[in-house]
């Protein structure tokens, strides 16, 4: 199955308790919380490039399916783990937050658990 594409964000789920729980100031919660990101993925074979564009900030993240490399959070900070796919997801771990992506046609759904708070993105492709 092929992720390639670009896919701009339709909705979300507890946006604002996730970002909180992740330690992001409330400044930039209310300044992200509107926007709507494009994520652009690139995929050659087991290697992926995710390039996640929100307003100004660009999240961007280089890896091979199965190998441990330096991934970027949502807050910056370079951890590194290993994104696996598992029955057709992409799903990888970092520091207590699971994050799993499906393709579903031409939705892409993320859905990031941290605890017991759920943060879901739906994006489009375009």
């Amino acid at each position: 199955m092929s992720f390639a594409g670009t896919y701009e964000l339709q909705s979300h789920e507890n946006f604002e308790p996730f970002m909180k729980a992740i330690g992001l100031s409330d400044d930039l919660i209310q300044k992200g919380k509107d926007i709507k990101s494009k994520t652009e993925i690139v995929q050659n074979g087991n290697h992926f490039v995710i390039t996640v564009t929100t307003g100004a900030k660009v999240l961007r993240n280089e890896f091979n399916l199965g190998e441990e490399t330096e991934l970027e959070s949502l807050t910056e900070e370079k951890i590194r783990s290993a994104v696996n796919l598992v029955d057709g997801k992409l799903v990888v771990k970092l520091k207590g937050i699971t994050s799993v992506t499906e393709l579903s046609g031409d939705l892409l759904t993320n859905v990031v658990t941290l605890k017991d708070i759920v943060y879901k993105r739906v994006s489009k492709r375009v």
